[in-house]
């Protein structure tokens, strides 16, 4: 009776599994399919190519060395040179101030921690329009800084809380080792700390540039020619006439491979950086 009971405990976590896995991938799947129709059958049941209907690369030609390709390109390069500046730059600050408030006790440093990521927790529409009369009266507008620092503030309390627990994790013999074998502070820093804490600088990078890669309200209010990251472009697919859900489809295709790619080129990384620290010895 009890293995009977064990078999079929697993067998309803299986079949909820399958259920969940076809629930997340289905979505998709329809968008790959759909991309490969022409608008007159996007509204139809057809899910298997040449057999239920006649793929065609129409609209990958129409966005990519079409009318639509100077658009596109331009959404893929603002979105790959905003999401890499402001990440890295996020980085940089976010190590340093993670490692500060890790490392080195001051007064009130757990509120200062706190405050940090209460910024994170504070809604971004609060800030947009203070945003753009800032940018507005030093003429950024519609500007490639402007995004960039707008992302930055956005990011950095979620990398400098990162960073602060990969640093706490750290072991602190280590870092003292150096000290006495005659390193700086600096020098502990960049020698030690940061090669022993590269797979979490790496997930917090790869973090942040998902979350800037998909940022969409910043962008929309500080920009509105020379910068359109994809999000932007992918809206602009809502005409008059209606959704245009065949080219929605191939560009959200093409927004979310550069960071699949990133992920998958990093994955090792990723999961050790995200699983620093969870045993505790």
């Amino acid at each position: 009776m009890k293995k009977r009971k064990i078999s079929a405990v697993r067998i309803l976590m299986w079949v909820i599994l399958i259920l969940f896995s076809l629930w997340t991938v289905f979505p998709f799947c329809w968008t790959v399919i759909t991309s490969f129709k022409i608008p007159g059958e996007r509204y139809t049941y057809s899910f298997f190519p040449f057999l239920q209907f006649k793929p065609t690369v129409q609209n990958w030609s129409l966005l990519l060395t079409g009318p639509e390709r100077d658009r596109t390109l331009l959404g893929l390069r603002s979105s790959i040179l905003v999401s890499s500046i402001s990440s890295l730059l996020v980085l940089i600050m976010g190590s340093l101030a993670g490692y500060s408030l890790a490392r080195f006790s001051f007064k009130r440093s757990k509120d200062v921690a706190v405050w940090i990521l209460s910024n994170r927790m504070f809604p971004p529409i609060a800030v947009v329009i203070p945003f753009f009369l800032m940018m507005k009266t030093f003429h950024l507008l519609d500007t490639l800084p402007a995004v960039i620092m707008a992302h930055i503030v956005y990011n950095l309390p979620l990398a400098i809380w990162l960073m602060r627990d990969f640093f706490r994790e750290l072991p602190k013999e280590i870092e003292e080792a150096a000290l006495i074998d005659g390193c700086s502070t600096i020098q502990t820093f960049f020698r030690v700390a940061i090669p022993l804490a590269l797979p979490g600088i790496i997930a917090a990078y790869i973090l942040c540039f998902i979350f800037s890669w998909n940022e969409f309200l910043f962008v929309v209010t500080l920009s509105y020619k020379n910068v359109m990251t994809l999000p932007v472009v992918i809206t602009g697919a809502l005409t008059v006439v209606g959704i245009d859900f065949t080219r929605i489809s191939t560009l959200t295709i093409l927004a979310i491979t550069p960071p699949v790619i990133l992920a998958a080129l990093t994955s090792k990384y990723l999961v050790r950086g995200l699983t620093l620290g969870a045993v505790k010895e």
